[in-house]
């Protein structure tokens, strides 16, 4: 018996390694599961879906997967079970911590060029898309103020703007990683263009408008909120600052600077009779990745090698627009901060040349197999090195589907009391309980329901303080009668007539 070098010995066996996982792949494909959450979530409600989630995870690691915690951590979120919401969100933000350190102190072990680069991008350990890691501080952000957990809020926020900086230093690295790969590796300069890409899904202008993949003007303008009704509005005016930066022209967003010097101020707090709301409006569902297989020629230094290669495709959400919120007599006006869908496509355009040349690298280590294959068994070790080559190949599905496709947000003042909600039009049967000064107002539209958060109400109103004040002038009216003591005057002024009438 004959054997081959080491080097391919080694690549064949994870060609064929590669095989039987992208089989075990296929049948636990993520957009499948999230279309069966989603339907059963749909048929049964919010406790079926989470039960079909559970489902799939019958191991320890499945069970501490990044994507896993995080789908779990939404749906319990929507179930209004915060705190076990809050509990899976932090396993997986355990999961985002490691790769932050990692990403921090040895970049190279996440570039992806070992594994993935050889077999499928689909075989690596999923790190979440970036956007994704950002949303998970403001998720455990908001069910902190959903039970009124307000420091430990201040801290999530806090590590989003941290978390951010991370993730932007780390793809500037990455992308030149992997291209002086492929470049290593025979690849052409060249070579970035994939023929039949619909390329224009990811350079229309409303993805081109976004600064990056994973800074959404939502959470700046959260914690922007979070300060203000903390009490730190010089904290506070960068977050809206930010937020208007991530979403110019927005109408809400601006007012949230331009009235904090006003809002804050003593007299205001002082004269305030009503509740200032803000209002998060989330509705539809996160975008899908849908694997889409392209023929790609690679000019190697042994030649001309075509390669079947597999690239994500964001499929979008369709949900109707929403634009008015009526309550108590007052319309608002709802305007989208955040549209998840665009945030897919900017976040897979950032990734793309990274993803497109370490397609390439694993492209020429086929070919150059294939061709060794070939010579050493004829057609069919050729066969063999094809049929390897395009079952290993298939892009990654994998994404945080229970996220909402896009959020709105409002906000104006309400007396407080009990109120009943209509989003356009539509009229919400669950009513809201408006107090305190400052309320967070979270409505989940989720196909043919809506679903209503628990209100954070922070902070008293001065009509609760000043309670009393009314009652004032019936305690001067009580007092009045007594007062004629000194009508009893006549009494201690001994009157000769008086003494007698006593008598």
């Amino acid at each position: 018996m004959k054997f081959w070098p080491l080097p391919h010995a080694r690549l064949w066996g994870a060609l064929v390694l590669g095989i039987a996982l992208t089989g075990c792949a296929n049948m636990q494909s993520h957009d499948k599961l999230a279309s069966e959450m989603q339907t059963a979530g749909q048929t049964n409600g919010i406790p079926a879906a989470l039960a079909r989630l559970e489902a799939s995870a019958t191991t320890a690691d499945e069970k501490a997967a990044l994507l896993y915690n995080m789908e779990r951590g939404e749906l319990l979120r929507m179930d209004r079970r915060y705190e076990d919401s809050t509990g899976a969100f932090m396993l997986a933000d355990t999961k985002v911590k490691e790769w932050e350190e990692t990403a921090q102190t040895n970049p190279s072990k996440l570039m992806g060029t070992v594994g993935a680069a050889l077999i499928s991008e689909r075989l690596k350990a999923y790190e979440g898309q970036d956007y994704e890691k950002v949303w998970l501080t403001t998720r455990l952000a908001l069910n902190r103020l959903a039970v009124g957990d307000f420091e430990n809020a201040r801290v999530d926020i806090k590590r989003t703007h941290e978390r951010e900086a991370i993730i932007a230093e780390f793809r500037a690295k990455e992308t030149l990683a992997a291209e002086e790969e492929a470049k290593s590796k025979g690849a052409a300069s060249g070579s970035k263009e994939i023929n039949g890409y619909p390329v224009e899904t990811l350079n229309d202008p409303e993805v081109l408008a976004l600064k990056n993949g994973y800074s959404n003007a939502l959470s700046h303008y959260l914690a922007g909120f979070l300060y203000e009704v903390l009490g730190e509005s010089g904290l506070a005016a960068p977050g809206y600052r930010k937020a208007i930066e991530l979403k110019p022209e927005t109408g809400v967003l601006e007012e949230g600077l331009r009235g904090l010097d006003s809002r804050t101020s003593f007299t205001w707090k002082r004269r305030q009779r009503m509740t200032d709301v803000l209002f998060l409006v989330e509705a539809g569902d996160a975008p899908a990745r849908k694997p889409k297989a392209f023929t790609l020629p690679v000019p190697t230094g042994r030649g001309m090698v075509t390669a079947s290669l597999s690239y994500p495709v964001i499929e979008p959400s369709n949900d109707p627009l929403l634009s008015q919120l009526s309550v108590a007599g007052y319309d608002f006006k709802l305007e989208k901060v955040v549209d998840v869908n665009v945030m897919a496509r900017r976040a897979l355009k950032d990734e793309m040349p990274g993803m497109v040349f370490r397609g390439i690298t694993r492209a020429i280590a086929k070919g150059v197999l294939q061709n060794e294959l070939q010579k050493r068994g004829g057609l069919i070790g050729g066969l063999i090195g094809a049929a390897a080559s395009v079952a290993t190949e298939q892009a990654d599905d994998r994404m945080w589907r229970m996220l909402p496709g896009r959020v709105y947000v409002a906000r104006g003042y309400l007396p407080p009391g009990e109120h009943r909600i209509s989003i356009n039009g539509r009229l919400i049967d669950q009513p809201i309980q408006i107090d305190g000064q400052y309320a967070l107002v979270p409505l989940r539209i989720y196909r043919n329901s809506v679903l209503t958060g628990q209100v954070a109400s922070i902070g008293q109103l001065a009509a609760q303080a000043a309670a009393p004040a009314p009652q004032k002038p019936a305690v001067v009216e009580t007092a009045k009668p007594e007062k004629p003591v000194r009508a009893r005057r006549p009494a201690r002024t001994p009157r000769p007539a008086a003494a007698p009438a006593a008598q």
